[in-house]
């Protein structure tokens, strides 16, 4: 294998490779790594992440690591079963929940609570953050690149706006993760949990009324020709909720590579590859919604004095999961009152 430096490693990761440097040769993969996903091919955390991802550690290691993408759980099993497929190596790398798996990985859960989300951005900072101060271990046989969080979710439905809390009275809504779900239990909704995968057929055959879910969602299920309202928090108040991910790949995996191919996959992780993950979300946000508007849907606006009355019917979920933490064996309010510190910072 052609030697590279450290130093040509972060110079070439550095601006995402914008002038990346012309190679004389081919170099025969030295390694090859497995991604596994659960979004389809055309999502555009496939197209616009993933593929660029892999390209950038094969033009950042000559040639000596490839990157195969599995998206749409081509590999086999569901998406709560990515994590253990990767600590168990039938993946090397995979793109995760903790919320699939509740209680699981509790530290990194923490921002799945409502109302824990200002922007995809700033977030995931703060989420990665978070992780880096308590949750150390927590994914045991894995190697954590990349923590992150989408933006703010929105309420999507098929025969009415919802902008207050009579509104969701007996509504029926797919809940993107328990805490979420508990809160619109205590508003009122008739709440209902499966991956988002299943969420098409839900819509389709009047199982559900509607989700919770992300503007980014939209193009990769066309969930704009399946609703047609979504409603938003007024300008300045967090976003409802927003799942948390990890980007995890195999320890064992890692600790068998070269240095040098060692080196490229740290410089290309990271709390900066969490920063533009989350930069990223926050432009498929902005798609999203635009395909929205194109669709002619309703988008109405939830008053900040209601987010206000939302945020305190939420108050109970947080001490819930506070105690969640502190019996899984951490300091529950520390970690709770950080995170709300890091995300007022962001």
């Amino acid at each position: 294998m052609t030697k590279f430096t450290r130093r040509t490693v972060l110079a070439s990761m550095g601006a995402a490779l914008a002038t990346p440097a012309l190679l004389s040769l081919a170099h025969a993969a030295e390694v090859t790594l497995r991604l596994h996903h659960f979004l389809p091919g055309v999502a555009p955390m496939h197209t616009r992440f993933f593929e660029p991802w892999a390209a950038e550690l094969a033009e950042a290691s000559n040639g000596a690591i490839k990157v195969q993408i599995f998206p749409s759980m081509q590999l086999g099993g569901k998406p709560p079963q990515l994590a253990d497929q990767t600590r168990q190596g039938i993946c090397d790398i995979a793109w995760t929940l903790p919320v699939y798996t509740p209680d699981r990985f509790p530290v990194a859960e923490t921002m799945s609570n409502p109302f824990m989300v200002t922007n995809a951005e700033a977030s995931s900072v703060a989420l990665h953050t978070l992780m880096d101060e308590f949750g150390e271990g927590e994914y045991r046989g894995m190697k954590p690149l990349a923590f992150h969080t989408h933006d703010g979710g929105k309420l999507h439905t098929r025969d009415a706006p919802v902008t207050s809390e009579a509104d969701l009275e007996g509504l029926k809504l797919r809940a993107p993760n328990q805490a979420t779900g508990q809160m619109l239990t205590a508003l009122g909704a008739e709440v209902v949990f499966f991956p988002v995968t299943d969420m098409v057929v839900g819509l389709s055959n009047g199982v559900i009324d509607g989700c919770c879910l992300p503007y980014e969602v939209v193009p990769a299920f066309k969930l704009q020709e399946l609703t047609s309202y979504s409603a938003e928090p007024a300008p300045g108040a967090r976003g409802l909720y927003a799942n948390t991910f990890a980007l995890v790949m195999n320890q064992r995996k890692f600790d068998g590579l070269s240095d040098d191919v060692k080196g490229v996959i740290e410089a290309a992780s990271g709390m900066e590859l969490s920063r533009r993950i989350g930069r990223q979300f926050d432009e498929f946000e902005a798609f999203g919604r635009s395909m929205v508007e194109k669709q002619g849907n309703e988008i109405a606006e939830i008053p900040a004095a209601e987010i206000a009355r939302w945020q305190e019917a939420a108050k109970p979920v947080h001490d819930a999961w506070i105690e969640k933490l502190s019996a899984a064996g951490h300091d529950g309010a520390a970690i709770m009152a950080r995170a709300n510190e890091l995300l007022d910072a962001g």
